[in-house]
């Protein structure tokens, strides 16, 4: 059995606790600042092992931390248990700023850490086959993705105003909290975000001022890009179409499945999976950690993988907020 420590258990450090233990796999701690809310969440899952302060957790043995207090605090609390020789997992995104992690990055290889970022869709079994048909060659180059998503966020997170999500230096609003999963995920299927531009505001939620809407042209190189996420309309949908010389491929977190087109105007084929709570992707992602932990495979996100996508999350941000690339008619 790993020894894993939770640190922070707001809403995912609760499902990460959660999830962890629905492995078997896994002896899982707890450190909480907030009294109300550690109280709370160790008599839910009759967690053992119960800190008020990192200082105190880091006391006893642990295999690794699964980090999930605000993104602006990772990297901080991330160095002090590399120095410490403990394995870490960080929430995404991995900060708000470039600060630190080059020396956090320096730290994981000298101490042979293992080291990842919880981007849970590279978790999800459907867009990773999507991914290896792409990647196989199948369809023929990639040339363009089209990734078009929204959901009501208050029906999802009713306490969002209260929240890191209200804050942008916590890592709140649509980019930092909701996009960057869904960029994260294209740059795993074809690489890296090269240039972008962006517009964003915020149109709808009540009682918070961050962007709750954002638009993102960009390349990955020379594959052509457009991004659009709400966090307000009804349908909970997220599509993302990879256009490729031979054909389309087109991944559908809702209905839990990939599917494609070879033919012009011609019929879908499906690749359908079991349907999945977001639990099970967790899950999923908690299972490969721990693979990696055992050295049976690689981490699914390595911080250089979240670097990456941190720096299109600052790109994006600072595009929005200057007009950059925007043109008046």
């Amino acid at each position: 059995m790993h020894r894993i420590l939770i640190i922070g258990t707001g809403s995912i450090g609760e499902r990460h606790l959660r999830c962890f233990q629905a492995t078997g796999r896994a002896e899982v701690g707890m450190c909480e600042l907030n009294e109300k809310l550690r109280t709370e969440v160790a008599e839910r899952y009759e967690a053992k092992e119960v800190f008020s302060s990192l200082d105190d957790a880091m006391k006893s043995r642990w295999d690794a931390a699964l980090i999930a207090t605000p993104a602006n605090s990772h990297i901080p609390i991330a160095s002090k248990l590399a120095d410490a020789g403990i394995n870490l997992f960080i929430e995404k995104p991995l900060s708000t700023s470039l600060d630190g992690i080059s020396e956090l990055i320096e730290k994981v290889k000298t101490r042979k850490l293992v080291a990842g970022v919880a981007y849970v869709y590279r978790a999800h079994p459907a867009l990773t086959a999507m991914r290896d048909a792409i990647r196989s060659g199948r369809f023929g180059r990639p040339v363009e993705i089209i990734a078009m998503c929204g959901q009501n966020f208050p029906f999802y997170r009713p306490a969002y105003k209260t929240i890191y999500y209200a804050k942008r230096a916590l890592g709140g609003g649509a980019i930092q909290d909701a996009l960057t999963h869904i960029i994260n995920a294209c740059e795993w299927v074809v690489g890296p975000i090269t240039r972008l531009a962006a517009d964003a505001a915020h149109q709808v939620l009540e009682g918070v001022e961050v962007e709750d809407t954002a638009h993102v042209i960009a390349r990955h190189g020379n594959v052509l890009a457009s991004y659009s996420l709400n966090q307000y309309q009804p349908p909970n949908e997220i599509h993302i179409s990879v256009n490729c010389e031979k054909g389309t491929a087109k991944f559908d977190v809702v209905e839990n499945r990939w599917r494609w087109m070879t033919e012009p105007a011609g019929t879908w084929h499906n690749e359908e999976f079991p349907k999945m709570e977001r639990d099970d992707w967790f899950v999923k992602q908690e299972h490969a950690y721990l693979d990696a932990l055992e050295g049976k495979k690689q981490v699914l996100c390595t911080i250089e993988d979240a670097l990456q996508t941190l720096k299109v999350n600052i790109a994006a941000l600072a595009s929005a907020d200057s007009g950059a690339g925007m043109k008046s008619v």
